[in-house]
């Protein structure tokens, strides 16, 4: 797991600085700049927008006696859709911009949780409850 981590920490960037450094052969290294601060500037919009209506969705929730766990999960997409645009690059702008999209970060949040649970079953998460 550790190894897939660095992996990615590492093969990322030069992934995204290659697509970057080739768009900027085809449409210009002015024009690729404003691509990256302009997802940049639109994804901490959309993640401020969403994250303040997670926050909402996680108080009526509360008000009403019911455990928030899926409004924070959907925060926590939130969250991560957001810091993914504020990274420069192609591929983390396209996975930030489907995070935030509400229709597309259900589907995400359906298929993460069903990758949560399946590694629960099979031991490779632990977990404790608090009584």
């Amino acid at each position: 797991m550790l190894l897939r981590l660095a992996l990615l920490f590492v093969l990322t960037p030069l992934v995204e600085l290659a697509i970057l450094v080739y768009l900027g052969t085809i449409i210009g290294a002015l024009y690729t700049i404003l691509i990256v601060v302009a997802t940049g500037i639109l994804g901490a919009f959309m993640a401020r927008n969403q994250g303040l209506a997670a926050l909402s969705r996680i108080r009526g929730s509360i008000e009403r006696g019911i455990i928030p766990s899926d409004e924070i999960f959907d925060g926590a997409l939130i969250l991560v859709g957001g810091l993914l645009l504020l990274a420069p690059g192609v591929i983390t702008d396209v996975i930030g911009f489907a995070v935030l999209v509400p229709q597309t970060r259900r589907i995400i949040g359906r298929w993460l949780r069903g990758l949560i649970r399946r590694r629960i079953q099979r031991g490779e998460i632990r977990y404790w409850e608090v009584q």
